[in-house]
């Protein structure tokens, strides 16, 4: 049934006035919204009830904490492309989304966040779960509203929609007092036109820009695509392919553009940065032509600034204006949409003559290629992400949390499709894996979706368990459990010598220890993920011997509903290669 066809029965009746809380759902069914994370209180209850009414059309899940929803919303949106919607009442509630809405702006998610707030008469009174949301959040939002009359409320969430999913996506902010909520609305205008001065994205990449990046690669014989997320947000993946495959140049990814090429194809050079590999990080030291699309240049990538891709030509595409020349200045600048610009070249691109080129990468790979210890006795983490890829053949939607799990993951999963891998890259939030899994499977309830998760990571929004539960949302999760807050842990055995800081997460039974052990797995483990996972619904097993991974995947992928599956793994174990932080490629750390 069409949206239109749906609004007739809020036509104003004698039994059902239109609330601003009726015309904000409305709004949210004509922007063809149709999943919702959201978690009620006192100021957002009018929206809550009018839900109520409409949950024919939109799908309302119940995170356990706010944090999950926000985090649920921006797996919705990557892995649907659509911008994802989060509500939750005012003060604490609307805090709670604080850290989401910071990620979503760094990592250019397109995310509409809805918030309760008290009153207007009582705004600035201190009044009860009162906090300025537009104020807090200025900083974190690509755009932000405190709507002061419920007329406008239309044309906020068109504007809303239209700033977060255009241009550079990121999150827009909608604080609405509850007075407003429930002002009656008399014929809300729908179509009203969006006021938005100074707004404006790029036109579409000229014939003469086009012309000289080609002209540039002519000129070059040792070319690298330096491919970002902006890449797959813009929808340009298959675009990408296209170009790199007629043009024969190879492509080293960000941990946002992983899945723009696929892993097996033989242009693909993997990640790039501090825990790429050491081929895709050496092409990019001595390529002559760096070509940057949809990147910014973060120093996770670029280490020591100045002598990143010092030796060449940087060509750089952004969407967003601000972005060109603000970290590396760009030889051709190409302000533009990176699908559009890639959707222009690729047809009118040539095989340029790279033999040599490529001769030299397949060096590096062959005497660099990544590798680690195929030790029997104990289970390594990059062995469990090889199993998992084989038995899936990159099919698969996966999430992460934040740590040395995260990298594993990047590093050792192999990507068939772009919107198949969505990590917190820019802000590092550690909870981010299981909820933005769980916002996922909403978007695609018959996908394979698995969260690799860290066990630090897990426990800071482990509450979602009971959401994927109770909402019937087969999330698996493979916690690779080291009992320690393993990134942490490396940086201090790497500089700090191994002094151990508070990153032990077992019992303290001797204080000067804390986790410097022989490596032994522990007889039992703490917490008992299993017990947990059970207690909230959610089947589980835990496995500690080599020999049982293959078959605890296969089973934990079979299995209908959510599955925890804890991988005990040593805490020695280092994600290599790695460049410390502010280095070169020369002190690129392998052993």
């Amino acid at each position: 049934m069409a949206a239109t066809e749906k609004t007739e029965t809020l036509k104003p009746t004698a039994t059902l006035p239109i609330t601003g809380a009726d015309v904000v759902v409305e709004s949210l069914v004509r922007h063809g919204v149709e999943v919702l994370f959201a978690y009620p209180g006192g100021a957002s209850m009018p929206m809550h009830q009018a839900l109520t009414r409409r949950r024919d059309v939109i799908r309302t899940i119940l995170p356990r904490h706010e944090q999950g929803g926000v985090f649920a919303a921006e797996g919705y949106a990557r892995s649907s492309g659509k911008t994802g919607v989060v509500m939750a009442t005012s003060g604490p509630g609307a805090l709670n989304l604080v850290t989401g809405l910071a990620d979503a702006k760094l990592d250019s998610v397109p995310i509409v966040a809805i918030t309760g707030q008290v009153p207007t008469h009582v705004i600035g009174t201190d009044a009860f779960q009162e906090t300025p949301m537009v104020e807090v959040c200025r900083a974190i939002t690509k755009h932000h509203y405190l709507v002061q009359d419920a007329r406008d409320i239309a044309r906020v969430f068109r504007e809303a929609f239209h700033l977060a999913n255009s241009g550079r996506p990121g999150p827009v902010l909608i604080d609405l007092p509850k007075d407003i909520q429930n002002t009656l609305v008399a014929n809300p205008n729908y179509d009203v036109a969006m006021d938005l001065p100074g707004y404006r994205t790029p036109p579409a990449p000229s014939l003469e820009k086009i012309q000289e990046v080609l002209a540039a690669i002519a000129k070059s014989s040792r070319p690298v695509i330096y491919c970002g997320g902006g890449v797959i947000a813009s929808g340009g993946a298959n675009a990408l392919r296209e170009f790199a495959s007629r043009a024969g140049i190879p492509v080293a990814m960000t941990v946002h553009g992983l899945g723009a090429l696929p892993s097996d194809h033989y242009l693909s050079l993997d990640m790039l940065g501090m825990h790429g590999t050491v081929y895709s990080n050496y092409a990019v030291n001595e390529a002559d032509l760096l070509l940057a699309f949809g990147v910014r240049f973060d120093d996770r990538v670029t280490g020591k600034l100045s002598e990143f891709a010092k030796h060449g030509r940087i060509v750089h595409v952004d969407v967003d204006a601000s972005e060109i020349n603000k970290n590396k200045f760009a030889h051709i600048a190409v302000h533009a949409d990176v699908r559009e610009f890639l959707e222009a070249i690729a047809p009118l691109a040539v095989p340029g003559d790279f033999r040599d080129w490529l001769r030299q990468i397949d060096d590096w790979r062959a005497s660099d290629p990544m590798t680690y210890d195929q030790r029997e006795d104990l289970i390594l983490p990059q062995f469990v992400l090889e199993e998992f890829s084989k038995l899936t053949r990159g099919e698969f939607i996966m999430t992460t949390g934040v740590g040395q799990h995260q990298m594993w993951a990047a590093q050792w999963s192999k990507f068939k499709h772009p919107r198949s891998w969505f990590t917190s890259g820019g802000l590092g939030s550690m909870g981010y894996g299981l909820p933005a899994a769980m916002g996922a499977q909403a978007a695609f309830p018959d996908a394979l979706v698995v969260d690799i998760d860290g066990d630090g990571s897990f426990l800071m929004n482990v509450q979602e368990l009971a959401t994927v539960h109770c909402e019937n949302l087969p999330v698996k999760v493979i916690l690779l459990n080291n009992q320690h807050l393993g990134m942490v842990v490396q940086w201090e055995d790497r500089f700090y010598k191994g002094n151990r800081g508070h990153t032990y997460l077992g019992p303290i039974t001797d204080p000067e220890a804390q986790g410097q052990g022989s490596g032994d797995l522990p007889a039992t483990t703490y917490p008992d993920f299993v017990t947990m996972a059970r207690g909230f619904g959610v089947a589980a097993r835990q496995i500690r011997d080599r020999a049982d991974v293959r078959p605890a995947l296969a089973e934990m992928i079979a299995h209908p509903g959510p599955y925890v599956l804890d991988v005990l793994v040593p805490y020695q174990e280092h994600v290599l290669p790695m460049i410390p932080a502010g280095m070169t490629v020369r002190d690129i750390i392998k052993s």
